[in-house]
């Protein structure tokens, strides 16, 4: 890959294989939110009349409300935490720092089987309440249902807080306390010290938090599903598969589009704010003095900060452990080694092809700094925010018509026929999969890529190596923990990921996380129990990763 300088000046190099690589890459990107577009126009509109009048206002509505309540909860408990683990002083603090922010090792559909069973009427909460003050039945009693809106909040928030949790902590370290020991010496006192000079200092942060939160209750569909929630994600699935209406399900997903857009025209809004904050800091809060709670302060902050693991966490692992326990033989059943290697197949070869293109991406951006390759980098990252079942849809349709004009072809040639190639076949869920999590794949290898300097391009290249050598004998060993960080990440993701592949998967073809999902669907989530646990266990590889990279930035 011989590169072309610009100039001596300049030390860039003109790649045009690499930069139409990168480009090719955005566009496989692009394709299915393209497809879905040229769908929901040319589909019709015969389907339009009930969709504007009975299923888009109320799904809208619906979302919403789910998106605010999420939003509000998670930014509440997130922030809360997040400043009295950086700044303050109580029992187990640095034990809390750890333990907030394992709910992320629980997909949102395993915490909506698991309240459900949790709160059920047979489950311990009703049972020990019914126990304690002797009612015989449910018609003695009121107690909340959990398969609501108001339940799903709940779902959501529990286990989407550390998004907003690990971005707001990571500022009020990063801020340092220069500006609140000065509030604090002028009279103001710690809470008018928080809300009128840290949360704001710390907003873009929050806002970045905030905008993953939406992005993944919007992307939900086993939660809201199983829980009874009707949102827009729900809508297109129903529309599709149920109604039969294609067309109809894409004029949905534009409508979503129009949602994603936004939620990522507000986050990256927020990254450059947050940018600009943290140069303007210098001190890190750990060298300084954390403000000692004493009294019922202390104990009431221990608790704030036991309860969302205790809710996101400790239940559904109790719960669906408990289930797991009682079925061990499970471990060794066929049904179950065939989902986990369809699991492990997916997602290693998700995680393959992410950082490959990903790396492509970097690469491109740091050898040939161009408005063109700039460009594909931020259109290759537009897929994260598309709901999972917005993508099936626009990877399945173009899959379908390339199998079936191949099909045609070579029937009307040869008089063979080829069947469904790719669209009939696991390479669409690792299709929609990258698209999915390439921008995690391209964020970390980007991030890797920018602790080198580029003096070590410049000096190879110096000493007589080409930007192919340079690139194979420097760049990639340095580049190894980042890269086997990125493919670690995208592995975990993708098998956890629900959303499309529970409509993209071909017949007879079962990952860990549809294996769940179609148990708890038969109303038999006692036997989800062991492939959710395994679930959980690999979700918690990135977990400790998150922890232990925090206790070495402070506690």
């Amino acid at each position: 890959m011989a590169g072309q300088p610009l100039g001596r000046r300049t030390g860039v190099w003109r790649h045009p294989i690499l930069s139409a690589s990168a480009v090719l890459a955005a566009a496989i990107v692009l394709m299915p939110a393209i497809a879905i577009v040229v769908i929901a126009a040319t589909g019709g509109t015969d389907n339009w009349p009930h969709l504007l009048n009975n299923v888009i206002p109320r799904a809208t509505l619906r979302t919403l409300i789910l998106l605010a309540g999420v939003s509000t909860i998670t930014a509440i408990v997130g922030v809360v935490t997040a400043w009295l683990v950086a700044s303050c002083e109580f029992p187990g603090r640095r034990v809390f720092s750890g333990l907030l922010v394992l709910p992320l090792a629980i997909p949102a559909y395993l915490g909506a089987y698991a309240f459900a069973e949790f709160f059920s009427f047979t489950g311990p909460v009703q049972t020990a309440y019914r126990a304690l003050f002797g009612f015989q039945s449910s018609r003695d009693y009121w107690f909340p249902e959990v398969r609501t809106t108001g339940g799903a909040m709940l779902v959501l928030s529990s286990v989407l807080y550390p998004y907003i949790y690990l971005s707001a902590r990571s500022m009020f370290l990063m801020q340092g306390r220069a500006a609140a020991d000065v509030a604090r010496t002028l009279g103001a006192s710690p809470l008018k010290v928080f809300a009128r000079i840290q949360i704001p200092m710390a907003r873009p942060a929050i806002m970045v938090g905030l905008t993953l939160v939406a992005m993944e209750t919007l992307n939900d569909i086993g939660a809201v599903e199983y829980l009874g929630v009707q949102t827009l994600t729900f809508s297109i699935f129903d529309t599709w598969l149920n109604r039969g209406s294609l067309a109809g399900a894409a004029q949905i997903a534009c409508v979503m589009l129009v949602f994603v857009i936004c939620l990522m025209m507000v986050e990256r809004a927020a990254r450059r704010r947050q940018r600009f904050s943290s140069q303007k800091t210098t001190a890190a809060v750990h060298d300084s003095v954390r403000l000692k709670l004493a009294g019922w302060k202390k104990w009431a902050a221990s608790l704030a900060c036991l309860l969302p693991p205790v809710i996101g966490f400790a239940i559904p692992v109790f719960v669906l452990g408990g289930y797991a326990a009682r079925r061990l033989e499970q471990f060794a059943s066929t049904r179950l080694l065939s989902a986990l290697w369809h699991s492990v197949l997916v997602s290693g070869s998700t995680a393959l092809v992410a950082v490959l293109l990903a790396f492509l991406l970097a690469y491109a951006a740091r050898t040939t700094r161009s408005r063109l390759n700039a460009a594909a980098g931020r259109f290759a990252s537009f897929g994260y925010g598309v709901p999972g079942t917005v993508l099936a849809m626009g990877v399945l349709i173009p899959l379908a018509n390339f199998d079936n004009a191949v099909d045609a072809f070579l029937r009307a040639q040869f008089g063979i026929s080829t069947g469904l190639l790719l669209s009939g076949t696991g390479f669409a869920i690792i299709y929609a999969c990258t698209v999915r999590f390439l921008t995690m794949a391209e964020g970390t290898i980007d991030a890797g890529f920018h602790k080198l300097s580029p003096h070590l391009d410049m000096a190879a290249r110096t000493l007589g190596r080409t930007s192919s050598q340079t690139l194979w004998s420097v760049l990639l060993p340095m580049m190894r923990p980042a890269t086997l960080t990125a493919a670690l990440l995208v592995f975990i993701e993708t098998m956890k990921e629900l959303s499309a592949t529970i409509m993209l998967r071909p017949f007879n073809f079962n990952t860990l996380a549809t294996l769940v999902y179609e148990d708890a669907s038969r109303a038999k989530v006692e036997d989800a129990g062991v492939p959710a646990v395994i679930i959980v266990a690999v979700g918690l590889i990135p977990v400790f990763l998150v922890s232990r990279s925090l206790d070495r930035k402070g506690g």
